[in-house]
């Protein structure tokens, strides 16, 4: 059982309120920078993919928010929590997160200069944070229609970034090593926009153009990968679990699994989300083996 300390519980519920007002969605976080409230998906046998479609908490930065009192919400929820987290990739400032780590025996921050000058661009004025290891994270905004992945040590050895999917620990947070805190002059920033050359760096390279569908999945398959399309936001794994379990019923799962993850792609899932969800249909949908005897 966690212990409950209540005076850091009252401080980050406070700091992730403020940072709410600045439009930066946050959720719980324990001593352990995890996310304080568990899956309630975590006892099912075979969990099917879930982003908060249940409506229940505990989908870790699919939970983020920015509105006071689903954040109170989940406070109430996790008394144990000591931090909060800051969902990164989300409305309105699309925020990336670049993480300098110290425990990896590297220089990062001289990694990060190196890359600047062999790239020529130049880091802005921002709000940095201060790790209690040493470390530092810079917050800059992307724009609205790229999508920045996460990644460790792609860019430069102790170097990770925090992008869609992904959240930052928030300043003002307190962890089994110490305290997050602003550096100086910097907690008034907004997060600066990121230099179009570095985010050609963050971003992978585009993707293999697969080739169209087979005529073999006709119209019914163009309609399922349309549903997938037309899905928003809370319910693009649900109609794209839907559409594949139709699809491998109807024997068309093989030959639209490529159009399916592509779609699904488009509506802001990744490709492994997307493959992960059609694989579980797949084993839904598969038909069950015959008996002996």
């Amino acid at each position: 059982m966690a212990t409950i300390d209540r005076q850091a519980t009252t401080l980050a519920l406070a700091h992730a309120l403020s940072a709410a007002e600045r439009g930066l969605a946050v959720i719980p976080l324990s001593r352990t920078k995890l996310p304080a409230l568990r899956s309630p998906h975590r006892d099912d046998p075979d969990p099917a993919p879930c982003h908060g479609e249940c409506g229940r908490f505990g989908h870790g930065v699919y939970d983020a928010s920015t509105d006071p009192r689903r954040i109170r919400e989940l406070f109430a929820a996790a008394p144990w929590a000591t931090g909060y987290g800051i969902a990164c990739g989300l409305h309105p400032h699309h925020l990336i997160g670049i993480d300098l780590d110290t425990k990896s025996g590297t220089d990062s921050s001289a990694a990060l200069r190196e890359l600047a000058l062999r790239h020529l661009f130049t880091i802005p004025e921002t709000v940095v944070v201060l790790t209690p290891s040493g470390g530092r994270h810079l917050w800059l905004s992307g724009p609205p229609d790229l999508v920045v992945p996460n990644s460790a040590g792609r860019l430069a050895p102790g170097i990770d970034i925090r992008g869609a999917g992904g959240y930052l620990v928030g300043p003002g947070s307190r962890t089994d090593h110490g305290v997050y805190g602003t550096a100086p002059g910097t907690a008034h920033l907004a997060p600066a926009s990121c230099p179009s050359e570095l985010l050609r760096l963050l971003t992978p390279p585009p993707r293999r153009q697969h080739p169209p569908a087979p005529p073999a999945t006709g119209r019914q398959g163009q309609g399922l990968v349309q549903f997938v399309l037309a899905a928003h936001e809370g319910q693009r794994n649900t109609r794209l679990f839907w559409a594949a379990c139709r699809a491998y019923e109807n024997g068309i799962g093989s030959e639209l699994t490529d159009p399916l993850v592509e779609a699904a792609v488009r509506t802001g899932l990744t490709e492994h989300e997307a493959r992960s969800t059609i694989a579980s249909a797949a084993r839904m949908t598969a038909p069950a083996p015959p008996r002996r005897g």
